[in-house]
């Protein structure tokens, strides 16, 4: 592979990750949801609205 297609592959990876995770934040704002968060061995958890 050649850095053009590396390039290319790249960014429809990083486009299909944010795609699936707006899916994810509508799924969890229709159903009510959070999220859960973990750093530093504290847990934070976020309403999805």
């Amino acid at each position: 592979m050649n850095n053009e297609n590396i390039i290319e592959l790249r960014s429809k990876i990083l486009k299909g990750i944010e795609l699936s995770f707006e899916k994810l934040v509508l799924a969890k704002q229709k159903s009510d949801g959070q999220f859960v968060y973990s750093k530093d061995d504290k847990i934070f958890l976020f309403k999805a609205a």
